[in-house]
């Protein structure tokens, strides 16, 4: 059975949910013994691929707090249940839908939907009503420059994804003689908040070592083809080559790489994991360096699902057509757990009580610790960067959560 029938049953359940909620009395945020938690997240659109990947560890999360007994409020026992709607991978649509699980629906806990650009869209509802949201997908800084006070998210942000390769190119030119001023960067940026933000952070690291930018082009929204700055990337042979283009324009640098032959030292490519370059394009993404949130080879650890290792062998074991596990899906499955704990210290239903109490989150899991600074983010885990040797995700930077040493300079197959 595949992924994508194994969703069918999930998205059938939603729908049930839909209706027994629909059929709740007026301000019921709770329906016999469950918890009914509200979600707009993108099944259809070009957040479709992650949005998938995102739901997949919000069910999994409900699905292991349930099996664990659920959740105790007022010494009574209650079980899990998400509402979702398809939001279409489009934020005037998130923000309705949001508006209509608070206004309509009745619901008072909220789970994020995929990406900076919708979680935005949700943030404004949320805040307006002041109803709290854990979100898992949302990674853009700007997010957490508003003064939100009923967001809260389980990542690391955006500005963090590629700093790491920054890092470890200095760290290699000095292995090898050189100057990490001497180091040659291309860039290429899809023009939306998350990879804008993904920009932001690279430049302050780029200019902490002086590094030389050769390209630096923002590129449209929907990235289908970038080859007019692939071609400036061959003529003028960078040292390091980053790119932030979401599921889709992972593939499309993958595919275009290929093509045109690039040949460069380093390549770091924003969501590797969930465009399934390795599937698509083979032996070509060897040595690409890809950020992750999260990896299964981490020393990480927590009562619900045990070690990261054990909660990549379940996930596969759950969801069949992984090869990898997107950390898309796992922290997602963490923002599940964030609200089961919130939940039971608040001892209460009140949405004031349990903003404070996700306020007081301090908490270990299989996706890292998770503690909120008063902006909102997680502040308790870093970034990784993976490198694919091979055809396998393989942790090597941060040095001191590497598994494997980097492959450099990177093969032009």
């Amino acid at each position: 059975m595949t992924m994508w029938h194994r969703m069918i049953p999930k998205l059938v359940l939603g729908i049930a949910a839909i209706a027994l909620v629909a059929a709740a009395p007026a301000g019921a945020k709770v329906e016999g013994d469950t918890i009914i938690i509200g979600s707009a997240i993108s099944f259809s659109g070009k957040y479709s691929t992650n949005g998938i990947h995102a739901s997949n560890g919000y069910n999994l999360g409900v699905k292991r707090i349930n099996e664990m007994g659920g959740v105790t409020v007022g010494g009574k026992q209650y079980k899990l249940e998400i509402k979702y709607y398809d939001d279409e991978s489009t934020p005037l649509r998130t923000a309705q839908l949001f508006e209509r699980l608070i206004k309509q629906d009745k619901i008072k806990f909220l789970l994020g939907p995929y990406s900076s650009a919708t979680t935005k869209a949700a943030a404004k509802i949320t805040e307006k009503y002041k109803i709290p949201m854990v979100e898992a997908e949302g990674a853009s800084r700007s997010l957490f420059t508003q003064g939100y006070k009923y967001l809260f998210a389980v990542l690391s942000t955006s500005e963090q994804y590629l700093a790491s390769s920054i890092a470890l190119a200095a760290e290699i030119a000095k292995k090898n003689g050189r100057d990490p001023s001497d180091v040659k960067v291309a860039m290429a940026f899809e023009n939306d908040p998350f990879s804008l933000d993904v920009r932001a952070g690279v430049i302050d690291d780029i200019n902490k070592f002086n590094m030389k930018i050769v390209v630096d082009d923002k590129l449209p929204r929907d990235l289908s083809d970038m080859s007019a700055t692939l071609i400036k990337v061959k003529a003028l042979n960078p040292d390091l080559l980053l790119i932030s283009g979401h599921s889709k324009g992972a593939a499309t640098a993958a595919r275009q790489i290929k093509e045109l032959q690039i040949d460069v030292p380093l390549i770091a490519v924003t969501h590797c994991e969930a465009a399934k370059i390795v599937d698509k394009f083979g032996a070509s993404t060897n040595d690409f360096l890809c950020p992750t949130q999260w990896a299964e080879t981490l020393s990480y650890t927590g009562k619900y699902f045990g070690s990261a290792a054990d909660f990549d062998k379940l996930f596969k074991a759950e969801y069949e057509g992984y090869k990898n596990v997107p950390y898309q899906a796992a922290q997602a499955t963490a923002a599940v757990l964030v609200w089961k704990e919130a939940f039971e210290r608040a001892n209460s239903f009140d949405t004031e009580k349990l903003r404070d109490s996700l306020a007081e989150t301090n908490m270990q899991t299989f996706y890292g610790n998770i503690k909120f600074d008063q902006t909102g983010k997680n502040i308790a885990k870093p970034m990784v960067l993976r490198q694919i040797q091979d055809g396998k995700f393989n942790v090597v930077a941060p040095t001191k959560w590497a598994s494997h040493p980097v492959n450099w300079p990177r093969k032009a197959q």
